[in-house]
């Protein structure tokens, strides 16, 4: 069974560390930051064997250099952009294998944040970056709505049980966000205390389950009625597109950013 560690890095940033039953081996998802990824390594006598990336941002790729170069192992990413010393370059339906983790990731486009965004899902994990997150979801910097919204619905299609490794603590500001979207959704009210008890205790709000994602995020949330309603009140005209709604809620919650 794998074994999942978060390493805290910059403001908010997770860097995520996939490792075997017997915490010999590990994998580095995202690492924006070398040292505490070292550090982590060192005091706990791991040996990396790969590096996954999702996209190219700065704070997800910039360990990479100087992780290779003192553990001369493997960099996984997407095919469609430039990230430092990528060895596999990765595109939807691709699949990584990790010999050493016995670990097996389905690597999935999901374009939107950026241009080339991958996730990689496996063993009921789902390291998704900065697309979905814990209550909200990533702003479209260089894809369009319409692939945003493909993403999340990828991301829905996925077993409820699926937990969520995204990439920053951003869950109670999203979750502000979700109660002014639907303001009567008592899940969310719950969901709400249950992270400000968390994070009261500096207790990471991630990973979520999907199921839970689906009860109280407003971006899969798309197609129920409640949802729906309220974007149309916000653009002030019909919607009929699952499309048009996640595109109403994106510019609403960055009207309010």
């Amino acid at each position: 069974m794998l074994k999942i560690e978060a390493i805290p890095a910059f403001d908010d940033n997770y860097i995520w560390l996939i490792l075997d039953d017997s915490r010999r081996y590990a994998a580095i998802v995202d690492p924006g930051d070398e040292e505490p990824v070292i550090d982590y390594l060192t005091e706990h006598q791991i040996q990396p064997v790969a590096i996954l990336i999702t996209h190219h941002h700065g704070d997800h790729t910039g360990g990479v250099s100087e992780l290779v170069k003192q553990y001369h192992i493997p960099v996984y990413g997407p095919a469609h952009e430039r990230i430092p010393a990528m060895t596999h370059l990765l595109k939807g339906g691709d699949r990584v294998m990790l010999e050493e983790l016995a670990a097996d990731f389905q690597v999935i486009d999901a374009p939107g944040h950026t241009r080339g965004h991958i996730l990689y899902y496996g063993h009921e994990l789902l390291f998704c970056g900065d697309t979905l997150f814990a209550g909200g979801c990533g702003r479209v910097f260089e894809g369009t709505m319409e692939q945003m919204y493909q993403a999340m619905a990828k991301i829905d299609s996925l077993p409820e049980q699926t937990r969520i490794y995204c990439a920053h603590e951003y869950t109670e500001a999203n979750l502000r966000f979700a109660r002014v979207a639907e303001p009567d959704n008592q899940a969310l009210i719950k969901r709400i205390e249950d992270t400000r008890l968390l994070r009261q205790q500096n207790t990471p709000s991630v990973p979520s389950l999907l199921a839970l994602e689906k009860q109280t995020n407003p971006f899969l949330r798309c197609k129920v009625e409640s949802l729906i309603q309220a974007a149309e009140a916000y653009v002030g005209h019909s919607l009929t597109e699952p499309a048009a709604v996640f595109t109403a809620v994106r510019n609403w919650k960055d009207d309010l950013d």
